[in-house]
């Protein structure tokens, strides 16, 4: 009779421990998934807000065309990758920070455009935008690395397969958007 109990009490110590752990898999799977939703919003945000400071350059700037056609395109391609498609997202992403700086480049090379008030307003908003994007990356890319330890480690590694775990990407910058834009125009 004592080792039916202590085998019971094995089997209900195995039992909570394997729920324990899913439950972990789920919080860690939900908050990465939460995150993601806040930078969705803030880079909804930011597509909604390309096209006037698009059209306030090509006054400007019109024959300019091919940055703003790149920027216009790289915008279309981020919008276009399916909103579960996190890792996805994040390569459009890069591109399209890419082309941005390009646009905002343009700025550099056209006085009356970069003094024009809607410009400086879209611009403002804009910035403000990326300091949201940059906070909500920070939280995410903060979710991300604890969802991936878990998994990743003991006890987790034990059942992660099981329990579908799923690893999600950093939403890093490129190095090749973090370098300052080089205008020249000889």
């Amino acid at each position: 009779m004592s080792g039916f109990l202590i085998f019971g009490a094995v089997i209900l110590a195995l039992a909570l421990f394997a729920i324990s752990v899913y439950n972990k898999f789920v919080r860690n799977r939900n908050l990465v998934k939460d995150a993601w939703s806040n930078i969705d919003v803030a880079l909804k945000r930011r597509y909604d807000l390309i096209p006037n400071l698009v059209e306030t350059v090509k006054g400007y700037a019109s024959h300019e065309k091919e940055t703003l056609d790149a920027v216009i395109k790289a915008r279309n391609q981020a919008m276009s990758v399916p909103p579960d498609d996190v890792n996805g997202k994040i390569k459009a992403e890069n591109i399209f920070q890419n082309a941005l700086k390009s646009l905002f480049a343009l700025s550099e090379a056209y006085p009356d455009l970069k003094a024009n008030v809607n410009f400086l307003d879209l611009q403002g908003k804009l910035n403000e935008m990326e300091e949201n994007l940059e906070r909500s990356r920070r939280y995410y890319n903060g979710t991300v690395r604890e969802n991936n330890t878990y998994g990743e480690s003991f006890p987790g590694m034990l059942l992660a397969g099981m329990f579908n775990y799923q690893h999600f990407d950093y939403f890093e910058v490129e190095e090749a958007a973090r370098e300052n834009v080089k205008v020249d125009f000889s």
